[in-house]
């Protein structure tokens, strides 16, 4: 099973012009959000990312930027429980709930 997130809620951010495309980024990344092609890393599935920010921390060149735990961990996990579609019953004006 692939997880899923609250769509279009991601903090993450890329920076194509300071990545280095070490790679690192896929390596530490657990839901496979990066790629590189072309000698720079890219995101494939921004969505899926969860905001550990394990992806940040370990980048050399500073390249990502990720609110890390700022995620609405706790209504996803009611909503995969309960059957229910994840609701963060946040005031955000940007449709994510």
């Amino acid at each position: 099973m692939k997880l899923r997130y609250l769509r279009n809620v991601a903090t993450l951010r890329l920076s194509a012009e300071r990545c280095i495309g070490c790679g690192r980024c896929t390596e530490v990344c657990p839901h496979r959000v990066f790629d590189v092609s072309e000698k720079r890393a890219r995101i494939v599935d921004r969505d899926g990312c969860m905001e550990c920010g394990a992806c940040a921390k370990n980048c050399p060149a500073n390249a990502i930027t990720v609110s890390a735990g700022v995620g609405c961990a706790a209504a996803l996990i009611k909503g995969w429980l309960s059957g229910s579609k994840p609701s963060c019953d946040c005031s955000c004006d940007e449709g994510c709930c």
